[in-house]
């Protein structure tokens, strides 16, 4: 909604100043004529930088995007005009950056554009395969098939998504706090051990020699130890923002083991739904390929996929680049083959999709309950070296006295 500020007369002469919300112009005007006021003037207020909303990445979260796009479906297969169900969704939904998009989409339906080509003027908004499909359902007049598949494209990503994201979170966390923990105990606990050892002079043993100069490098060069965190951290996003540098990172994230095959299927998932809803909808197959090389989550797919877009132009099947590609498994490469030679292509990558979200999610599952143990092992480990590291020469010390 835009705030528009207002001059008007009422019907007894009085002169009257305030504020109204409306889609626009026309609709303030309208409203308050309903009141019954003679309008003076009224223009449209123009948010400050302290009074705007700053977003940084997608502004709308994925569950609002997804609730939309199902609203829109149900409202255009109730019979409702693509513009009065943008009107209404504008008005209803929980996102203010959506709120906002789509207000300025209404404005633009009723100046007659067409809703895709009013999409496209946000594309932080809508994403490029949302306006790429919208338009090709408006040019086959198919808008609410088209609508329902991207709600169930949207709503497998963010499962796939947040699968793996669970996945990695957990030993994350455990992993933060095992460095919390031996952070801890070489700053508290040694020093307090490391007097009493100095002063009786006595022979340590390796391992006590190396916690204790770990601690004393702690305590005494922590700023060290910062600026190298901070380097490290900062050269990894300066190194991800270089396209060489992207691709680094995510050939070496496919090659974890364990983790490197669970971000591999969640990126073929994502890629074969991507391009299963867009050869659905009538998208061109060269206009699909570049929409999917955009929006994959990893630069060595999103390579291959480039290069299977340029051997199409060149007359050759989709397929065939795929195959010498080692990050797409037989099975990726043969349904496309199938697909395109019986002319089912969307079919078969939907078979695909649904195989590694599967996959995917069975994984997620026996990871956590392998993860939990080896992970308290770890951290056991770790702690319980330092607890050696000490404990050792107090034994060696009660022998000696006893």
């Amino acid at each position: 909604m835009a705030q528009f500020a207002y001059h008007v007369k009422s019907s007894s002469g009085r002169q009257l100043k305030g504020k109204i919300s409306a889609m626009d112009k026309a609709t303030a005007v309208e409203e308050l004529r309903k009141r019954g006021l003679i309008v003076m003037s009224l223009q449209e207020e123009r948010n400050t930088i302290l009074q705007m909303d700053l977003y940084i990445g997608n502004p709308v979260k994925m569950q609002h995007f997804i609730i939309y796009c199902r609203q829109f479906a149900t409202l255009i297969r109730a019979g409702v005009t693509i513009l009065d169900a943008t009107g209404i969704l504008a008005q209803q939904t929980e996102s203010k950056p959506l709120k906002k998009a789509l207000t300025e989409v209404h404005s633009s339906l009723l100046k007659g554009n067409a809703f895709s080509t009013a999409a496209a003027e946000h594309k932080r908004i809508f994403p490029s395969m949302f306006t790429n499909m919208i338009r090709a359902g408006e040019e086959s007049g198919d808008i609410e098939g088209t609508l329902e598949r991207l709600a169930v494209f949207f709503e497998k990503a963010h499962t796939t998504r947040e699968k793996i994201k669970s996945a990695l979170t957990y030993p994350m966390v455990v992993g933060f706090l095992a460095i919390a923990a031996v952070v801890y105990l070489l700053k508290s606990v040694v020093p307090q051990f490391v007097d009493m050892f100095e002063s009786m002079d006595a022979e340590l043993p390796a391992i006590t020699k190396m916690v204790m100069a770990l601690s004393d490098s702690l305590s005494e060069q922590w700023y060290i130890w910062l600026f190298g965190l901070l380097a490290l951290v900062a050269g990894f996003f300066i190194l991800k923002r270089t396209s060489h540098g992207a691709y680094m990172i995510d050939y070496f994230l496919l090659k974890i083991p364990i983790f490197g095959k669970l971000s591999q299927k969640g990126v073929i998932a994502q890629m074969a739904r991507t391009l299963s809803s867009l050869y659905a909808s009538a998208v061109p197959m060269l206009q699909s390929l570049t929409i999917v090389e955009e929006i994959v989550d990893n630069k060595v797919i999103s390579k291959y996929i480039r290069q299977s877009a340029d051997s199409l132009r060149q007359g050759n099947p989709l397929s065939d680049p795929l195959k010498k590609a080692w990050v797409f498994p037989p099975l990726v490469t043969q349904m496309i083959a199938i697909g395109e030679e019986t002319g089912s292509l969307d079919l078969m990558l939907a078979k695909v999709a649904d195989f590694y979200e599967m996959d995917v999610e069975n994984t997620v599952d026996r990871l956590k309950s392998l993860i939990e143990p080896l992970l308290l092992v770890f951290l056991a480990g770790v702690v319980g070296v330092i607890v050696a590291s000490i404990m050792l020469p107090m034994f060696s010390m009660y022998e000696q006295m006893s």
